[in-house]
């Protein structure tokens, strides 16, 4: 242990779940997945796109929207000012066009380290204009979510994009389009409520937390006892809530398979 603490910073990292201390290289070649109990490490939004979407093909839209601090909220303007220097967005939804082995995508891709991913009016703009991206290309839509839920600081505004996002996929839903959604470590709240639950086929990473209200919270509200591992993707698979359950490194074949399957394909899209 005094051996490793010697070393410089950066070069292991240890694994949340199991505690085991990896080569920060491997665990890169490894998709951010540990290597002894199969725990996935959560991504930045580029990272996922980059697993997910054809090299070279991705195309970013709405990049100019930009959160504004509508109630004048304590400290909310340095906030943004940090998260976006830290993770190069104006916020934590990344959407655009690509291609996913050849097929035609819109792609939105949420970031956690954007404000804990949560849902603000920037963030539900990009979403719903995501389908609408999708209607015009005529292609389907992917959104990888991790959401702490909605954004606090623009209060009303924030929670206003539950039902803006979810009219937007009610509407590409009646223009016979495909949605994808795809629930990652931690999914939780305003998002799993709206959008990210109405997509035609769900997808979840193993294990990751997928909830309305997190544990502490939801234990303090509870009458009667929760079963274990009910906020987990397992769970909510067994009960039907989720259709598949797929590892990080089959994540693009996974979704390629299910556009297939419902007669998408080639390089002409639908």
């Amino acid at each position: 242990r005094d051996h490793l603490d010697s070393l410089p910073e950066g070069l292991w990292t240890k694994c949340t779940k199991c505690g085991e201390i990896i080569f920060s290289k491997e665990l890169e070649k490894n998709l951010k997945v540990c290597s002894k109990c199969g725990n996935h490490f959560r991504l930045s939004a580029a990272e996922r796109i980059a697993i997910t979407v054809d090299e070279g093909t991705f195309e970013e839209i709405n990049k100019e929207l930009i959160s504004i601090d509508p109630f004048n909220f304590p400290k909310y303007k340095e906030q943004l000012e940090k998260d976006t220097q830290k993770t190069g967005m104006n916020d934590g939804m990344l959407a655009g066009t690509a291609k996913i082995n050849g097929i035609p995508v819109v792609i939105a891709v949420a970031d956690f380290s954007f404000r804990g991913g949560s849902m603000g009016s920037v963030y539900g703009e990009k979403v719903s204009r995501a389908f609408e991206k999708g209607i015009e290309n005529n292609c389907p839509v992917i959104i990888i979510n991790t959401s702490g839920g909605a954004r606090m600081q623009e209060g009303i505004l924030s929670l206003m994009q539950m039902a803006k996002t979810s009219a937007a996929a009610a509407k590409f839903n009646q223009s016979g389009l495909l949605y994808i959604s795809v629930l990652t470590d931690p999914t939780t709240a305003g998002v799993l409520a709206s959008f990210a639950m109405l997509a035609d086929v769900i997808i979840a990473e193993p294990d990751a937390l997928i909830a309305f209200t997190g544990q502490r919270v939801a234990a303090q509200a509870q009458v009667v006892q929760t079963p274990p591992g009910y906020q987990k993707s397992e769970f909510q698979y067994e009960r039907g809530m989720i259709d598949i359950i797929s590892a990080r490194k089959d994540i693009k074949d996974t979704i390629t398979k299910v556009i297939t399957f419902a007669s998408y394909g080639g390089d002409n899209g639908a």
